[in-house]
């Protein structure tokens, strides 16, 4: 291609993988992927420029189904992964997805840690409120009087993990909660959360038609945020908000300003022998 030609621009399909998803019929995270897909071609990025890192679980299968460099990690490691790759490689487009007990249960030190160190990247978190692999176990966010859960059956009576409000608390720089039914909005929200220097957290509502059916009335309860409140650079306001709406409220809910973790990339190893000789006992 001549230097003076513009590429062509590339539509959500060819972000898409020949792998064919394998979750259930009506799972929202079938919503989720062409969300992402929108958004990657919204921002024209390249597939060999973007990286999506997964852990374990249905949510975690993402990286299979898109046309991008990818890499499913083990359980809960996807934010150290994400983090290093875009430590060595700040040139790339790094997108971490998972589930809400892939991320906050033995991932949960591991998203406290990346909301306070601030790398940029963006973590897309398919929030279903159950374990859906496992076949329906609690998780850290299934609200305490649920009873059908295979190991609670009389309920966890534990307080729901909450992931808005600990991101904040944390350090995130740009917090935004989507449903998976509004595939057009949730791209448009992940489009800024990709361009938004920092770690941006993005909890998608994604329900889990298989063991949570009653989640199909999520659509239904959501609402915008109100407008006085989305996109607050306070995160007095924002803690107010997240502390008070429920779970219901959806929007950017949050957008700040911190430092971007970055380190410099400084080596003083210029040949095979000399990385030979660092890990010689």
């Amino acid at each position: 291609m001549k230097s003076d030609t513009l590429p062509l621009q590339l539509q959500p399909k060819e972000y898409k993988s020949a792998n064919k998803p394998v979750w259930c019929p009506g799972c929202g995270d079938f919503g989720v992927l062409g969300s992402i897909t929108k958004a990657l071609a919204g921002l024209q990025i390249q597939p060999e420029n973007a990286a999506i890192i997964s852990g374990i679980g249905c949510s975690s299968r993402m990286p299979t189904y898109l046309n991008t460099y990818g890499f499913h990690g083990v359980h809960g490691r996807a934010l150290p992964v994400a983090t290093g790759l875009k430590t060595a490689r700040p040139d790339l487009t790094v997108i971490a997805t998972g589930g809400d007990g892939d991320g906050f249960s033995i991932g949960g030190n591991h998203f406290l840690h990346t909301c306070r160190r601030n790398p940029d990247i963006t973590y897309i978190v398919m929030d279903n409120q159950v374990y859906g692999m496992t076949k329906g176990q609690a998780s850290p966010t299934t609200d305490p009087n649920w009873q059908k859960g295979k190991l609670t059956p009389a309920g966890t009576g534990i307080n729901p993990f909450q992931p808005l409000g600990i991101a904040l608390a944390s350090g995130a720089n740009f917090i935004a909660r989507c449903s998976s039914s509004d595939s057009n909005g949730t791209a448009r929200i992940l489009m800024q959360a990709i361009n938004h220097p920092g770690f941006s957290m993005v909890q998608v509502l994604s329900p889990c038609i298989t063991f949570r059916p009653e989640q199909r009335e999520w659509k239904n309860r959501l609402i915008p945020a109100p407008e006085a409140m989305q996109a607050t650079r306070d995160p007095a306001e924002a803690a107010r908000l997240l502390l008070t709406d429920e779970g219901i409220y959806t929007g950017i809910l949050y957008v700040g300003d911190r430092p971007v973790y970055q380190p410099k990339l400084e080596s003083s190893i210029t040949s095979i022998e000399q990385l030979e000789e660092e890990f010689r006992l």
